[in-house]
Order: structure tokens, then sequence, then C-alpha cells
């Protein structure tokens, strides 16, 4: 298969490339390395990224900032830069790709544990996961050519643990290999318009 995945060099997107490098053929997509350099929040660059990578089987997105704040203390533009770089720019890799995209292809997206299990500081991403995971739900009933969409939603990884783990108390981390399994399991299996929950 021939596998786009943008977010190529974060913590999930290693975890995808472990998982999958030796079976697929990887096509890394990442803001300032990798096969090919797209930022994914402007749609005219996602256009040129398809356009550049050519006919791909899957397409796996491990990307999307947000930014953390006390409530009372975020302003209206950093919460819809929130929603751009985390749910509307995996969006648009949907809605761009899908002339771009195998019959019978599939797109993976990342939301994440904050919209189920929320923290201190985390409206933003609770509010672009929840989007993401409706928008996949909703997607699938009219994905054509036989496409499938799913989204993986991980809790904090292990290896983003010593980063991030004092912002999730109470959080058990999860493996990169749950982690994997559940990517493995949207790509090569045939699940659609599952929320693919890594807790």
């Amino acid at each position: 298969m021939r596998i786009l995945l943008i977010g190529a060099s974060g913590d999930i997107g290693q975890v995808i490339q472990d998982e999958f490098s030796s079976r697929h053929d990887i096509i890394k997509v990442g803001r300032s390395s990798g096969d090919i350099i797209a930022d994914i929040t402007d749609r005219a660059s996602i256009e040129v990224m398809y356009k550049e990578a050519g006919k791909v089987d899957a397409v796996i997105s491990a990307n999307g900032n947000v930014h953390f704040a006390p409530l009372d203390e975020f302003t209206e533009e950093q919460f819809r830069t929130s929603l751009l770089d985390k749910a509307m720019s995996q969006i648009n890799l949907v809605l761009v790709g899908l002339n771009h995209i195998a019959d019978g292809g599939s797109f993976t997206l990342t939301s994440g544990i904050l919209c189920r299990d929320p923290i201190k500081t985390g409206a933003a991403a609770a509010t672009a996961n929840g989007a993401l995971d409706g928008f996949v739900k909703s997607a699938t009933i009219e994905m054509p050519r036989g496409l499938r969409i799913n989204v993986v939603s991980p809790g904090l990884l292990e290896v983003s643990e010593s980063r991030f783990g004092e912002y999730f108390p109470g959080h058990i981390p999860v493996s990169s290999k749950r982690v994997a399994y559940a990517y493995a399991k949207s790509v090569e299996g045939l699940i659609n318009g599952q929320v693919i929950a890594v807790d």
C-alpha cells in the first residue's frame, strides 16, 4: 500500500512509521521535514501535497496543534486557531483527498482522549477532538467509491509522558504498540466510521 502520513515526525507519527514501514510504502509529510513539505492548515498547500504524492491507498493524519490555557484566559483567536490546526486541517485532508485516493482506500484521522476525559486548560483540544469524532461518524455514510474513514483517539502516549505527563494527572499513559495497533486496525482492517479509543 502507498500510505500518505501527515505529521510523520511527531510522537504518534513515529509510532505509525515503526508499525507500517516494513510492509507499506510510507510517504512522509511535515511542515519542515519529510518527503513532502506541506502546511495542512492551508487548503492550497493540501492540494499541492496530493498532486506531489500521486495516487495513494491510504491517508493517515497524525498532526494538529492546540492551545492550552485556563478557560477564563482563552481568547477567541486562540480557540479559532486550535480548531483550524487540529480539526479543520484534518477535515480538509479528507475533502480534498476524496479526488486523490484510490478506490477502496481509507482515511485515518487523529483526535484524542480529552473530549471524553478532560483536563484543566484543555477546552480547545477537547472541542477539536469532539469535532473530528463527529465528522468521521457523519462522513462515513457519504464516502464514495468504497472509501473508508476512521479516527484514532489515543490517550497520553508513554513516549510523551516526560514532556506532558504533569498536565494529565491521574491519566494512565498508553503504550506505543497499542496506539500503533489502532492505526493498523483502521488502515489494514475493514472497519468504517469508527472512533478507535486507546485509553
